[in-house]
């Protein structure tokens, strides 16, 4: 019961600030990103107090709270040099109704309510600081990320087409809004430390964003001798480990119980580069450089060709499994890994989890794909950037494809991580 509670207010809360951040963005006097979400809440506390006392609890919320806009709005004409503001006013409303509510409800979510509302009123200068860094190509992509999470996808069939029955518009688009997710919490990361960013947190953000993306910014730079090969070699090659982790946690959510028997031989190859990585950062260059700039991954387009892309991948692997049998699926792998991860990652997890593939099958398909996303990416180095980065991230890469290999040829199904931790293997 207080799962479902949490979830209804985590809803009003993520809408209220949807909402405020528009509003605060236009610079409104009224009310902003701290202010809307109080509202919002307040009405959500209301409806919930309704269901024990009566609807008119509803009724006398809103004549409250368009008394208090009311009387902001005349205070506003008579003052002109008079700055109006609602949030004192909207979080006494609802911690009012906080209170009422911890009479017939959860004492718990009375005390979330309550910690949030102080915590979005401490806040204030931080988030107004954050807005601030928000241009109005951002805020197109936040409006069209929730566009993509809460208009597309509820209306999208939950059933298959297609040949095979692999096609489900829902799971497809599901993995569009996880992606998206991903790449949208890397890019305000770096909108909010990107150009302060060195060359660790550089590569952080870059993995987190695109790390193919990554690669190409950072060696194009080296062509113009803006940064050195070193420091460009670092960047790109801490941006694909960093890829190591994003496809475990894409596992992680769409086949948890993948986890025991696929993690561990993806975080040897991970724990490999961490090594390589460790060592040539400590042989930098001196300095630090600027991130280059970031586009914003919460494109409308982008996420349709994403989207194109995974149901490509999905027909291609129940293709080759048709056809080819199991050992079908590493040539998609390779094909697929060439351009995005992503998609034969989610596509073989999904496998996995319905039991069509093997977990011992699936983590090697996941790992051809990851070494040959990194031949792929290698190559582009060489292609756009000078000689000299492209020997050490061919250098780098090199051991790490040789080290993939040697575990896809010794690794044992019986080296997982206890079942407990994650729930069952195979």
């Amino acid at each position: 019961m207080e799962l479902a509670l949490f979830q209804i207010l985590g809803i009003s809360l993520g809408l209220g600030l949807l909402v405020g951040l528009q509003r605060q963005h236009d610079q409104s006097e009224l009310a902003g990103i701290r202010t809307f979400p109080i509202i919002t809440m307040f009405g959500t506390i209301c409806a919930l107090l309704a269901q024990n006392f009566g609807g008119w609890i509803i009724a006398m919320g809103l004549v409250s709270l368009a008394g208090l806009v009311v009387v902001a709005n005349l205070m506003k004409l008579r003052q002109p040099p008079f700055d109006v503001g609602l949030t004192t006013e909207a979080a006494a409303l609802l911690m009012f109704a906080v209170g009422a509510y911890l009479v017939p409800g959860s004492s718990t979510v009375a005390v979330a309510v309550g910690v949030l509302v102080a915590v979005l009123l401490h806040l204030k200068e931080y988030l107004h600081r954050i807005v601030s860094k928000i241009g109005s190509k951002d805020l197109k992509g936040i409006m069209q990320l929730a566009v993509i999470s809460l208009v597309i996808l509820p209306i999208l069939p939950n059933e298959t087409y297609g040949p095979y029955g692999v096609l489900n518009p829902h799971n497809i688009w599901l993995m569009v809004v996880l992606i998206t997710g991903i790449g949208l919490l890397g890019y305000f990361a770096y909108k909010v430390l990107g150009q302060k960013a060195g060359t660790l947190l550089g590569g952080v953000l870059g993995g987190l964003i695109s790390s193919t993306a990554t690669t190409v910014s950072y060696a194009r730079r080296t062509k113009s001798s803006h940064t050195g090969s070193t420091l460009a070699a670092i960047v790109i090659f801490i941006a694909s480990a960093v890829s190591f982790i994003r496809i475990i946690t894409e596992v992680a959510v769409v086949a948890p119980e993948t986890l025991a028997t696929v993690a561990p031989p993806l975080a040897a190859v991970l724990l490999l580069m961490l090594v390589l990585g460790g060592g040539l950062y400590f042989f930098k260059d001196d300095g630090e450089s600027q991130m280059p700039e970031q586009g914003n991954p919460a494109q409308l387009k982008t996420a349709f060709v994403f989207g194109a892309i995974y149901a490509m991948v999905i027909l291609a692997t129940a293709f080759a499994r048709d056809q080819l049998g199991s050992s079908g699926l590493y040539i998609v792998a390779v094909i697929s890994g060439l351009t995005d991860v992503d998609a034969i990652t989610l596509s073989t997890s999904r496998l996995m989890t319905t039991g069509d593939l093997t977990h011992s099958s699936g983590w090697r398909v996941i790992l051809v794909a990851a070494l040959s996303n990194l031949a792929f990416k290698a190559g582009l180095a060489g292609v756009l950037g000078s000689r000299s980065v492209f020997g050490k991230v061919a250098l780098l890469f090199g051991i790490v494809i040789a080290g993939g290999l040697l575990v896809l040829w010794l690794w044992h199904d019986h080296f997982q991580l206890p079942l407990g931790m994650f729930g069952s293997g195979e």
